[in-house]
């Protein structure tokens, strides 16, 4: 199949829907398909350009068996609502004309966009129309209503009324739809896509990679870290992880000497969560680390720690939690009963309340405290991640599915030949 994707997201950023969108794109050439990307410039999760890359420029290169063209973009420093608004506008921008171009040139059999940037998905649809290929949508994020969630966008104000149209018009363009978790395929239903069009397309853990470690992981040394445990948060420090509740449970149980709480990550939300911690002689930070070190990062925790704010827990699931399910260690995650992220932490951990500082450090002082609960959960973990989030599944199944639809494409109205 000739398959074009268009994602902001993309390699060589390390961390959330990129590693997804790169991992998907080079599965399915490797699995011998002609894969063309236009993703954005990296800049995630710091809001900042990566070293080696313009945002004014576009640039064009082979990556891992895809052929990776990168648009300019506006990045912003400190990513208000306003400002998120002009990056995600000006991507979809940028990216108009040689989704257009590839469209009537390549002629792909499917085109597939990534929401987040969900602004940018009707130049997709518009490319999958001039080509005559398949559309498909694919939703990591409903975007429109974490910004209701977490502030940056009001729902009864003008903006937020038009992005609610802008979203239920837009679902409803694409042949296929599909997002991360059965609870947000069953919003899509709800928001009024058919349910022939919805397709739960997960995302995965790569299980050869990610494996429990049999001796202590190598950071513990390099970080000075000399307390039996660990509580780790690792991942993207930004408004709809909460993770404000780490710093309350670490002073809640700031009287433990076997414990350390490590937050590894970066974001706009990491200096003032810095701040927060001065005080708290038993919280670390750290930067991202690379990706060939994930399996040993994942092993320094005892515990991982998953935090969301209340309202969240159905509109993403945190890419995040199926390398911590793989490694082997118990999960405590906030989390209301009923929600995604409940249903698939349940049995692997301790899930509390959002936003509840005190119910969270009793969590992790519960499994500090029996080891024989700890162990139970942790294998239960790595067993959830083999039964759910085998990647070798996953891609087996995206490619079977987009043979279908690649088998269903309708000639196009144009007239440019491949």
């Amino acid at each position: 199949m000739k398959l074009l994707i268009l994602g902001l997201n993309y390699a060589p950023e390390k961390i959330g829907i990129a590693v997804y969108t790169t991992g998907m794109a080079e599965a399915l050439a490797g699995m011998g398909h002609e894969v063309q990307v236009i993703a954005g410039r990296p800049y995630y999760p710091a809001w900042k350009i990566m070293e080696g890359h313009s945002a004014l420029t576009y640039g064009r290169s082979i990556e891992e068996g895809v052929d990776v063209t990168r648009a300019p973009h506006y990045i912003p420093k400190q990513p208000s609502g306003l400002k998120r608004l002009l990056h995600h506008s000006s991507f979809a921008a940028s990216t108009f004309f040689p989704m257009l171009w590839r469209a009537l040139t390549w002629r792909p059999d499917v085109v597939i966009t990534i929401a987040p940037s969900l602004i940018a998905a009707p130049v997709a649809a518009l490319a999958a129309r001039a080509s005559g290929a398949r559309s498909w949508l694919h939703i990591q994020d409903f975007e429109v209503e974490a910004a209701f969630v977490t502030g940056l966008l009001n729902k009864d104000s003008g903006v937020g009324r038009t992005a609610e149209k802008f979203e239920l018009r837009l679902l409803r363009q694409f042949d296929t739809v599909s997002s991360i978790s059965p609870q947000m395929c069953a919003k899509l239903i709800e928001k009024g896509v058919s349910g022939d069009r919805v397709l739960e397309f997960r995302n995965w853990s790569d299980l050869d990679v990610i494996r429990p470690l049999a001796a202590p992981s190598t950071y513990r040394t390099e970080w000075n870290i000399t307390t039996h445990h660990v509580a780790l948060y690792s991942g993207n420090i930004a408004n709809k992880q909460g993770i404000e509740i780490v710093v309350d449970a670490a002073r809640r149980l700031k009287h433990r000497t076997d414990l350390t709480f490590v937050v590894c990550g970066e974001g706009p939300n990491r200096a003032n969560l810095e701040a927060q911690a001065a005080d708290l002689g038993n919280v670390r930070f750290h930067g991202l680390q690379p990706k060939e070190r994930l399996s040993d990062l994942l092993g320094l925790a005892s515990i991982h720690l998953l935090p969301q704010i209340a309202g969240a827990a159905d509109l993403v699931l945190p890419s995040k939690l199926t390398n911590m399910l793989a490694s082997g260690r118990p999960v405590v995650a906030t989390a209301l009963q009923g929600t995604g992220l409940y249903d698939e932490v349940e049995g692997c951990g301790l899930i509390v309340a959002p936003e509840d500082g005190k119910a969270l450090s009793g969590a992790i002082a519960t499994l500090l405290d029996d080891s024989a609960l700890s162990t139970a959960y942790g294998k239960a973990a790595r067993q959830r991640a083999e039964q759910r989030w085998s990647k070798r599944a996953i891609m087996a199944g995206l490619e079977k599915r987009l043979h279908k639809a690649s088998s269903a494409t309708q000639p196009a109205t144009g007239t440019a030949e491949s």
